[in-house]
């Protein structure tokens, strides 16, 4: 009898069975492009073309397409037109460079000629006029108030009251309610009005110099003082304190566009065609001189001599000719 041997015992996690180097591992099947048959690649092809966008979306983006086309051909057509009219504002503003200049030219000859003759040269009679006015309301005739209100040199401020703690002004046929701190009663009112800028004094216009217009500035010279303002006086008041009247809004010149908005049918298109229009008093200056808001002067350096009192007598009131340039210098 032969007895069985005892087999030896074998950990299972010895054996080649179970070992970590022979387990199935999952593994992808990459299959070269050439091995792919010619009609499995047909059929793929069919499945793509089986889904179509939806209609909605095809819209879509043929609406976005023709948006973005009508957009891109508006801003070339944009920049292309703001390239010619750089080009016009420049060849203009030489123009008129040259054209003062030939009159300076002019004047200056004339002057000599008249000195070598014995005689001086008159100027001709200005057809400009720049009014600031430098006096407030109080004893005014009605009939000067209302040539101050033509000329645009009112004060909006005819009458007011206190009532409680809200102060109403009276403005010709409107009432306006303002409220004001319980600290601010009638001693800090000027100060107060100040503040919303509703003492239109040192406020400046232009205007045209005719028959009309001189007996208007003789009824009102207490309360103004005018001259014949000069090219550089007058391209520093509208580059400086220049504001225009756009959709009745006062709207400062920052930009041509603002001016050829609003004068542009009347050939106006630039600072320097404003300019020039006013100046030389030209054709369309009454359109460029309601487009300019009043002026909003600054005190003058120094201060006034004494505003009750004619120019001629020592004093500020009235014409004063060419003066009223230094007069701007200090205001402007």
């Amino acid at each position: 009898m032969i007895k069985n041997k005892k087999q030896p015992y074998k950990n299972p996690t010895h054996s080649t069975a179970f070992s970590l180097t022979n387990k199935p591992q999952n593994k992808l099947l990459f299959v070269p492009i050439e091995d792919i048959s010619r009609s499995s690649l047909r059929a793929r092809t069919k499945m793509v073309e089986a889904v179509v966008a939806p209609e909605s979306v095809l819209k879509k983006q043929k609406r976005e397409e023709e948006w973005a086309s009508a957009k891109k051909q508006e801003l070339e057509g944009a920049k292309k037109k703001r390239a010619e009219t750089r080009m016009l504002i420049y060849n203009r503003a030489k123009h008129y460079a040259k054209e003062y200049d030939e009159d300076q030219k002019e004047l200056i000859r004339l002057k000599r000629e008249a000195k070598l003759k014995g005689g001086f040269y008159v100027n001709p009679e200005a057809k400009l006029l720049f009014i600031v006015r430098i006096r407030g309301i109080n004893a005014m005739h009605p009939q000067t108030r209302k040539i101050l209100q033509l000329l645009r040199l009112r004060q909006l401020l005819p009458h007011s009251y206190l009532a409680g703690e809200q102060l109403i002004f009276r403005i010709w046929d409107h009432a306006t309610i303002v409220l004001m701190p319980p600290l601010c009663k009638r001693q800090g009112l000027i100060k107060y009005l100040y503040c919303f800028s509703w003492l239109q004094i040192f406020n400046g216009v232009f205007l045209k110099v005719n028959k009309a217009t001189v007996n208007m500035l003789h009824r009102v010279e207490p309360y103004v003082t005018y001259g014949y303002p000069n090219l550089k006086s007058v391209r520093e008041l509208i580059y400086k304190r220049g504001y225009g009247k756009l959709n009745k809004q006062r709207t400062a010149l920052t930009d041509n566009s603002i001016i050829e908005q609003a004068l542009g049918k009347y050939g106006i298109i630039c600072m320097e065609d404003l300019i020039h229009e006013i100046m030389t008093v030209g054709p369309h200056f009454k359109e460029a001189n309601n487009f300019l808001w009043p002026f909003k002067l600054k005190a003058p350096l120094g201060g006034l001599k004494k505003k009750r009192n004619h120019y001629v007598e020592g004093g500020d009131a009235g014409n004063r000719e060419d003066y009223v340039n230094e007069l701007i210098r200090r205001m402007n």
